[in-house]
Order: structure tokens, then C-alpha cells, then sequence
């Protein structure tokens, strides 16, 4: 369905007196094919961990969709249409690996008039959501802003920016835009007076602009929880109130420390309360502290993580961007990066949420494609992947295993289908019309693009994108890596090599992939899912664990340990599924395509080795 039509068929539907902001679905939703008796359930957060409705531990893995929400080609929707949603889905699934996303919506179009919610635009946001939750793909909204607003840049202007409405910016009176000597986008943050001041009304609910967007957040959940069937809303996983929050600017001695508590974290308060009165109660606020409190640049980095917020607890997330602002420069770090890049960094971000007794997922995280530093863009991200997998390095992955930490939930930025197929004319300006990247502030950041014929194809080697992860475990995560073996050019990046203390383990990977994962019992019936990329053909996987062994192993049903089975959305991607009957034991698994017919004395010699080593090392 086209966004026209769409749009239209709302207008009828209002027209008739049918449409409602809220309201129970008209229809019950169909389940979404090659589903299982334990899928589509809600996450909630408990223990420090997401878990389905069997009790499992849940990692989400996946990409923001998308920056085409920052444009105005499109309406701020992500997608032209509703079949170029289903075909992002799909493809996300099959060629991405991803069952999430981070789902961009606009505030400037949802409300382009104070107080007046705009229902088409809305309308045309669920059915675009639809496309997704239909795929078995989970869902978190972000009501995105940079830079505050595209309405603070005149047609002329070098930069342009997102989110806010063009009657909040009226409202402001704010300085003609500068950012003055800016080589990159960002520094308009900290530069800019436009920026900063819009920015700090925001926060100060100066005009109340900040009454007015909660009022839009609170008619927006409550329409998608009124227009989603209850199987739809149940794959929503929550909701990511604000993109990168900044102050603009410090009052008076206001420390950045003292903004997050003083004005930030009462404004998720807040938030969560609209939450709560429009039907999301059970569902977690996914919360971003200071954009700067993890900077890599000692210039940049400023106090923060929501250090005064007390316990967290079921009703947030701690929710982080990382990129590596050293690597992006081209100066400040020479060379590529390497095995253990970002495990200090990532390690900062486990360590905040567990004090704030709540998960974490790491929402934006990504590496430019083109320009000066792009050729370090697949050891940047191999070593960000290898981060949200285990805090440890890979050499030092076999020797300390324990010490490797839950694995992170994370969504790169990002899956845009019009990669280099845009047509935006900037600021409005018809003389400035951007089609390459990203279309916005020259960024080109998208995994995926869209060939002449329509097909959608990977930017980013496969190897990298599509990985192995524990979807769901029946219990707890103790250790998990994979070694993608992924590449920069014709080098294969092999950063996790199986030590020789386990030559039978080392024969059956060789020179392929693999992923070892340990995990404690926990008693769900369900059980153990891992993704299955499509670098692993059923025919060729093997599968070593103390529930058996297996070569091309057999379609999943309740009597198999290890058994294969679709993945739900009819995308084609595939899964593993290990069934253990016990709880409070260890169990592993080693998942391989590196072997080819391995025997069975292989296969068992393996086993040992791989028993030994969990018995020594947990």
C-alpha cells in the first residue's frame, strides 16, 4: 500500500467516525508463519537481562531503520511504502540477521501543528511497523532529534538537522544557525547557538515544549497500542523516548552529572508515566543518558550514565550509542582496529547497567562506508560485534571464559534500502538536492542499497552482518564468541583462533566460522536458540555439545536436543534449537561450518575436549 493511499483510506476512515486515537484491534492478528509453540511472546526485564514468556534470556540483534526518517522525501516515514517495509523485513532477516529494530519516528510529523496529532501519519507508521512485527522481527520506536531541528537551518546552510516541529522552532526566536569552523555534523551540538538554545528550551520545558511532546508521545503509543493486534504489540519491545540528549547548555554552576539528574532523568519520569497511561505499562523505557558520557575522545567525554538515578530496575533500559569518534576523525587513531578494540568500552557499558540493576542495549553503533576513513569500517565494526559478544579480547576469550560477561543487545546504525537512491533537497532548497549515502549531512552509514532491479543487497561483508548469537537461552549466558571471519579487502580477520589444547576442536572448525556458547539451565521448557546465518547451510553445520553431537542436523521437534528449524516470518533465515531438561547445570555448544562429514570419533574426541575444558574453566 502506498503512503498515498494510505493516507486516504485513514481520511475515509475518520470520515465514517471509525477512527479512534485508542481502541482494541479490529481483527486478531495472524501469527507470523514458521512460528513455534514458544515464539511471539513479550520481553520484560528481569535480573539484569530481557526475557520472553517462557523464562528465557533474550539478545536482540539488528539495525535502525531508518535515517530515512530524517528526510523529508518520504514524509518522515522510513519507507516510501508499505512493500518497500515488507521487502527491508525481509531482507533484514535473510541476508542481516537481525530480529529487531529501532523503528524512527518524527515528531515533526506526527505533530506538524501544536496540538493537533497528524492520524495519517500515524496510520502510515503502523502499517510500516506491521511490515516488521509480521516478519517476527521485534520492535522498539525512537521519537529521533539531531541537531534539534531541520527547522533551525535556512536553504543555504551547510548542515540540517531533525525533530522537532517548525512551530517549536517559531516559538524559540532563536540566532541565525553557525557553527562556525565544523568538520563534521556534530560539533553543531556544542557550536551552534541555534542548536544549543533549542536544545536547553526543550529541557526547560521553556514554552512548553516539552508538555507538548509528551502529549504526541502519549497519543502515539496509545494509537499503536489501540491499532497494533495484541501479537503485533506483544513483539514491541519498547519505547526509546529521546535520541541522544544533550543540555545545549549548563546553567549556572550545572554540572553535566547534575543535568542528567536534575532535568533528564525527571523527564524519563515523565515519560514513563505517559507510558503507563497509554496502555505500556509492562513495557520498558529504553533510556539514553548524555550522549557524551562514553565519548573515546578525553576532550569530548563528560560525567554521566545516569549515575544519580538510583535502580533502574523493570521499567528501563539502559540504553547507549557508541562510535568511535577517534577512528572517524582520521587522526586521532592511525591504522585499523584490532582484536580487543572496544572491550573496555563495552565493558563500561555492562558495568552501568548492572549497577543500575537493568539491561543494556547499545541502540546506535556503526562506522562511515565511504570517505577518508572508510577503509577502516570492517575491522571498526568485527571489533564493535566482538564487543556486544563477550567483554574479554579473543586471545583472551579460551583462557577466561568466565570472565566473559552477558551479551549485549545491540541495533547498527543503520538498514536504509535508498542508500545512494535519494532525492532531498536540503534545508528545502531545490538547488541542493542530495542523493548519495545517507542524504543527510553527508553521512553514508547504511549496511544494505537497493540495485538497479530492486533487489536488496549488502554493502557490508555478509560474514560480519549475519552472525551467530544466543537469540533466546533457557537460563543464562556464562560465555559466548564467534568467530566470523570476517574480512578487510582479501584478509581474513581471524581474531579468536581455538587454541591448540583442543586439537580435535581445532580440526573440526579449520579454516570456517564457529561460535561456542555456555549457558547455565534455567528449568524453561523452551529451548536454547541460536541465529543461524546463511554462511551456515543445515547440510553443512555441525553442532558439538553435551546434549550430542550433530552433522547436518535434523529438523527441530520437541523430542530433538539439537534439532534445526525455520526462524518465524517466512524470511527463509534458520535457527538452532538445543533442548536441555534441567536447571542449574552448565551446559555448551560449538557450532562450526569449517567441517566437512566429520566422523564420529571427530565428533566425540571433540566432545571431551570441549567438557574438559568447560569442567576446568567454570
Amino acid at each position: 500500500m502506498t503512503t498515498v493511499r494510505a493516507r486516504l483510506i485513514v481520511v475515509l476512515v475518520v470520515l465514517c467516525g471509525f477512527l479512534a486515537v485508542a481502541g482494541a484491534p479490529s481483527a486478531a492478528a495472524a501469527t507470523p508463519s514458521d512460528s513455534l509453540w514458544f515464539d511471539g511472546t513479550s520481553l520484560t526485564v528481569r535480573n539484569g537481562r530481557f526475557v520472553d514468556g517462557q523464562g528465557r534470556e533474550v539478545v536482540l540483534r539488528g539495525y535502525n531503520v531508518s535515517g530515512e526518517t530524517k528526510l523529508e522525501e518520504n514524509g518522515g516515514l522510513p519507507f516510501a511504502s508499505v512493500a518497500d517495509a515488507r521487502k527491508s523485513a525481509t531482507a533484514l532477516r535473510a541476508l542481516g540477521g537481525g530480529d529487531a529494530v529501532r523503528f524512527l519516528l518524527s515528531w515533526a510529523h506526527a505533530e506538524p501543528v501544536r496540538g493537533q496529532v497528524d492520524t495519517a501519519y500515524l496510520a502510515a507508521v503502523t502499517a510500516q511497523m506491521q511490515a516488521f512485527l509480521d516478519a517476527g522481527i521485534r520492535v522498539f520506536p525512537d521519537f529521533h532529534q539531531d541537531l534539534y531541528s531541520r527547522y533551525l537551518f535556512g536553504q543555504g546552510s551547510w548542515y540540517t538537522g531533525d525533530g522537532a516541529p517548525q512551530w517549536a522552532v517559531a516559538l524559540g526566536g532563536y540566532p541565525a544557525e553557525s557553527c562556525g569552523i565544523c568538520l563534521f555534523w556534530g560539533q553543531n551540538i556544542t557550536q551552534n547557538a541555534a542548536v544549543q538554545k533549542g536544545q536547553y528550551d526543550f529541557w526547560h520545558d521553556n514554552h512548553g515544549l516539552q508538555d507538548a511532546f509528551l502529549a504526541t508521545a502519549q497519543t502515539t503509543m496509545a494509537y499503536l497500542a489501540g491499532h497494533l493486534t495484541s501479537d503485533e504489540f506483544a513483539g514491541v519491545v519498547g519505547f526509546d523516548p529521546y535520541n541522544e540528549p544533550y543540555a545545549g547548555t549548563y546553567d549556572s554552576g550545572q554540572t553535566s552529572r547534575t543535568w542528567e539528574r536534575d532535568l533528564l532523568w525527571p523527564f524519563y519520569q515523565r515519560f514513563r508515566d505517559r507510558m503507563d497511561a497509554a496502555g505500556w505499562s509492562a513495557k520498558p523505557a529504553l533510556v539514553e543518558p548524555n550522549l557524551f558520557w562514553n565519548a573515546n575522545i578525553g576532550t569530548q567525554k563528560q560525567e554521566g550514565g545516569l549515575l544519580d538515578a538510583g535502580t533502574l530496575g523493570s521499567r528501563y533500559v539502559f540504553n547507549t550509542h557508541f562510535y568511535d569518534q577517534k577512528a572517524i576523525s582520521g587522526i586521532l587513531m592511525w591504522g585499523n582496529a584490532s582484536d580487543g578494540q572496544y572491550s573496555t568500552d563495552f565493558g563500561t557499558v555492562r558495568d552501568r547497567a548492572a549497577a543500575a540493576g537493568t539491561t543494556a542495549i547499545v541502540s546506535e553503533f556503526g562506522h562511515p562506508l565511504s570517505g577518508t576513513t572508510a577503509g577502516k569500517a570492517p575491522t571498526v565494526d568485527k571489533a564493535m560485534y566482538q564487543a556486544l559478544d563477550s567483554r574479554l579480547t579473543g586471545a583472551a576469550w579460551w583462557s577466561a571464559p568466565a570472565s566473559s560477561g552477558p551479551v549485549l543487545s545491540g541495533t547498527q546504525w543503520q538498514w536504509d534500502l535508498y542508500s545512494g537512491r535519494h532525492h532531498e533537497p536540503m534545508n528545502g532548497n531545490p538547488g541542493k538536492v542530495r542523493t548519495s549515502g545517507d542524504a543527510w549531512n553527508d553521512e553514508d552509514l547504511s549496511a544494505v542499497a537497493m540495485n538497479d532491479s530492486g533487489a536488496v543487497t549488502l554493502r557490508q561483508d555478509a560474514r560480519l552482518l549475519d552472525r551467530i548469537y544466543p537469540a533466546a537461552t533457557s537460563g543464562s549466558t556464562l560465555a559466548f564468541t564467534y568467530e566470523d571471519r570476517s574480512r578487510d579487502g582479501s584478509t581474513t580477520l581471524t581474531w579468536n583462533p581455538v587454541p591448540g589444547s583442543l586439537p580435535n576442536v581445532a580440526a573440526l572448525v579449520g579454516s570456517g566460522q564457529y561460535a561456542v556458547q555456555v549457558w547455565r539451565s534455567g528449568g524453561a521448557a523452551a529451548p536454547t536458540e541460536l541465529h543461524l546465518p546463511a554462511s551456515f547451510p543445515t547440510a553443512s553445520t555441525t553442532v558439538v555439545s553435551d546434549l550430542g553431537t550433530a552433522y547436518a542436523p535434523p529438523s527441530y521437534t520437541s523430542s530433538t536436543p539439537i534439532g534445526v528449524a525455520p526462524e518465524p516470518g517466512g524470511t527463509g533465515s534458520r535457527r538452532l534449537l538445543l533442548a536441555d531438561a534441567d536447571s542449574g547445570v552448565p551446559h555448551f555448544a560449538l557450532v562450526t561450518n569449517g567441517a566437512t562429514a566429520p566422523g564420529a570419533d571427530r565428533l566425540n574426541a571433540a566432545r571431551a575436549e570441549l567438557a574438559a575444558w568447560v569442567a576446568a574453566r567454570f
